[in-house]
């Protein structure tokens, strides 16, 4: 599956973004969905997941509460709406699926999924 990332940009501290994920070619609306976020000179970081049908989802501790995952598999999208942006969360953010289909669980770990997108990136400025 070929993801794309977007909606990323330059949003001041206290403001929002909507992240958008889309595929091209196959469908990815019966597999399990994640985000993360890379920082310059970091690791990639888990941010949030859901599952293919969109019932279950898990945030990274850092996000809760401020960011919300959902996903529309008729328009065979996910997106992260982002509220509440601090400095911190600035980082590169990538969309990724698993392989399997049709798991009712959550995925945090990057190994877990097969592919990848590329990022989109987001500055929140203080």
């Amino acid at each position: 599956v070929q993801l794309q990332a977007s909606g990323g940009g330059l949003v001041q501290a206290g403001g929002s973004l909507r992240l958008s994920c889309a595929a091209s070619g196959r469908t990815f609306s019966n597999r399990a969905t994640g985000w993360f976020r890379q920082a310059p000179g970091k690791e990639r970081d888990f941010v949030a997941a859901i599952s293919w049908g969109g019932r279950n989802t898990e945030y990274a501790d850092s996000v809760k509460g401020r960011f919300t995952i959902s996903r529309d598999n008729d328009k065979n999208a996910v997106y992260l709406q982002m509220n509440s942006l601090k400095p911190e969360d600035t980082a590169v953010y990538y969309c990724a699926v698993i392989g399997t289909i049709y798991t009712a669980r959550t995925y945090r770990r990057p190994d877990d999924y097969a592919d990848w997108g590329q990022g989109t990136q987001v500055t929140v400025s203080s």
